[in-house]
């Protein structure tokens, strides 16, 4: 039997979050940024061998919003799981980070979340360690939609997570 989840990607405009679905789902990058106005709707279908499981992702790309408290919450009804994404580049999609999680907490309680900063290619690994604390104690992992880095491990993590 196939289980299907609901996964919604929030965050700013620009952070990547078109790019980091459309690398999961069809293993592509595109230079080329094209704003998402309200929603695009993908699907992927995973195994998870250690829970010996096929899962259907239903995935929503939300457009993105400079304040959270804009997002229609009719998109977010029925969601499993959260995708919080930020831009390592860009101190303005990460500085209302806490309060942004907390806003979710409260309206989707015992609902994961996952917080990626993405954009990693695009800064070293001694910038992401100065800059950790800035990100937020709750960022669960760094990836770049570009070179792919971390982006399947991410989807994954949160499959596993949904189906416990």
């Amino acid at each position: 039997m196939k289980i299907s989840k609901k996964i919604v990607l929030l965050g700013h405009f620009g952070v990547g979050k078109s790019s980091l679905i459309r690398r999961f789902v069809e293993n592509t990058f595109s230079e080329d940024y094209k704003v998402t106005i309200g929603v695009h709707i993908l699907k992927k279908n995973v195994t998870l061998t250690e829970a010996d499981k096929d899962v259907s992702l239903v995935i929503w790309d939300l457009e993105g919003n400079d304040d959270i408290n804009n997002t229609r919450m009719s998109y977010l009804l029925g969601t499993n799981g959260f995708i919080y994404v930020f831009d390592v580049t860009r101190p303005s999609t990460y500085q209302n980070l806490e309060s942004d999680l907390k806003f979710i907490e409260s309206k989707y309680a015992n609902i994961p979340i996952k917080v990626v900063g993405n954009k990693k290619d695009l800064v070293t690994n001694e910038f992401i360690k100065q800059n950790n604390e800035k990100f937020g104690r709750l960022t669960n992992c760094y990836t770049s939609a570009k070179t792919g880095n971390n982006v399947e491990d991410l989807f994954n993590k949160l499959a596993e997570e949904l189906i416990k």
